[in-house]
């Protein structure tokens, strides 16, 4: 029998944190209005993937990718198989999301994975933390496996602390960047933490980010030039945490920085490139919105300076954990509400246009607790959604996988279990202002 302990509550709760970082890409515009679209922008009403994994324990995948065969790979952690108290877990399905085989990757501690994606010699690259291997308490652990899930090669990286890693891409040279946090390095508590690896996953840099409190990576894009890491700072900004925005050159020196937020907590778990230059980048505020926590987006241009934002939310706990460009123009945003739909907490969908502004959300869920982590789009325009659910599934919360089209699939098999949609209201709340802060002058790096 595995039990979840302190240490892994710790890290459940850093790894509600994580988003799946994306691709550098552009959004363009459409002509909508609220809930209506004048560009041909339909509300998808079908549900053609509704498939839960996992056995009778905690099951979650926080990453989603298509494959080459149409399918899909996620990643996340099990405590129901494997030979630890936790494994990372990757599983993969075929287009309709049936389990195809699933790989637990582990020791006999804790181990988990946070983002993958495919690797371009075959198979795929996962990054999160184990605390099997390594230094320290816990290393991020940067995995390759063959297409089949078998491990090729894996390597820690980290000193003696918790490290982690919580978002990869792949560099404009083949090898990998890393974005997450580390307690080993750096010049407080916790820093955020970039690490630039070649295509083995041998170190070729690092640098951390931060002052003498809590701050962190979430998310890692690649731009043009460079890098844009998002996440949260305490040591810096206006209040308890603030968004935090650093842009970084291909050797991970700091280009500008900038803080966001106001006297509560406010992190970025997200972001995605604009057409214009500049990013759009989504997570929560308690600052400002209509309750406890509300989704945040909000557009900035090629400094990092805001140019719009949107809250949206009731009043009870909202964020979003994942943003995409939208193929209709604008973006989807997926993450989770207490305010809206049918359970203590529903997966949650929302789409924007170019400027943030509605135009439709869907709620998935039933009575239990559900939530969204990962988003991505799929070649016939639909969405599919990576996410847990404790409503449906065999243990006390599974993996979740969701596909939502504009139109039938006749091909797709009958979802396994009910989910209600809201797509008819949603809150949304225009700040007047924002506390924006630069930060301090200083920068801190460690390099192994």
């Amino acid at each position: 029998m595995h039990t979840v302990g302190t240490k892994s509550k710790i890290l459940l709760i850093m790894a509600l944190l994580f988003l799946l970082s994306y691709e550098y890409s552009f959004c363009y515009s459409s002509s909508v209005i609220h809930g209506v679209s004048l560009s041909g922008s339909a509300i998808p009403q079908y549900v053609t993937i509704n498939q839960t994994y996992g056995g009778s324990l905690l099951d979650y995948s926080y990453s989603v990718i298509s494959t080459s065969d149409g399918g899909f790979a996620l990643v996340g952690y099990s405590y129901s198989y494997g030979e630890g108290q936790s494994e990372m877990w990757l599983v993969k399905t075929d287009a309709f999301g049936k389990e195809e085989w699933n790989q637990v990757i582990g020791g006999p501690d804790e181990d988990f994975g946070f983002s993958i994606i495919a690797a371009a010699n075959n198979g795929y690259i996962i990054v999160g933390g184990t605390q099997s291997y390594g230094e320290g308490d816990y290393d991020l652990w940067l995995v390759k496996t063959e297409n089949t899930g078998q491990v090729e090669w894996q390597r820690t990286i980290g000193g003696f602390r918790a490290d982690y890693g919580f978002s990869i891409r792949e560099s404009s040279d083949g090898g990998y960047i890393l974005a997450g946090r580390t307690d080993s390095f750096g010049a407080g508590g916790t820093d955020a933490w970039l690490v630039k690896t070649d295509v083995t996953g041998q170190v070729e840099w690092n640098a951390t980010f931060g002052g003498m409190e809590e701050d962190v990576a979430i998310t890692v894009i690649t731009t043009v030039e460079g890098y844009l890491v998002v996440g949260g700072t305490r040591s810096y900004g206006a209040g308890g945490m603030d968004m935090w925005l650093i842009k970084a050159d291909e050797d991970g020196q700091v280009e500008w920085n900038q803080t966001i937020g106001g006297t509560q907590d406010d992190l970025a778990n997200a972001a995605v490139a604009s057409s214009d230059g500049g990013f759009v980048i989504t997570g929560f505020t308690e600052s400002y919105g209509m309750g406890d926590r509300d989704v945040w987006l909000i557009g900035i241009n090629g400094t990092g300076y805001p140019e719009w934002n949107h809250t949206f939310g009731g009043v009870n706990l909202d964020y979003a954990d994942s943003i995409i460009c939208s193929a209709e123009g604008g973006y989807i945003l997926a993450g989770r509400t207490e305010s809206f739909g049918g359970g203590k907490s529903d997966m949650w969908l929302i789409k924007t246009t170019i400027t943030g502004q509605s135009e439709w959300n869907q709620t998935f869920g039933g009575a239990e607790e559900e939530a969204a982590y990962s988003v991505i789009t799929t070649s016939d325009g639909g969405y599919v959604v990576v996410g847990r659910t404790a409503s449906y599934g065999k243990g006390s919360a599974d993996t979740w996988l969701v596909k939502i089209t504009s139109h039938p699939e006749t091909h797709s098999p009958s979802p396994s279990h009910s989910i209600s949609g809201l797509s008819a209201f949603i809150v949304i709340s225009t700040l007047a202002f924002l506390t924006v802060k630069k930060r301090k002058k200083s920068y801190y790096y460690y390099f192994l």
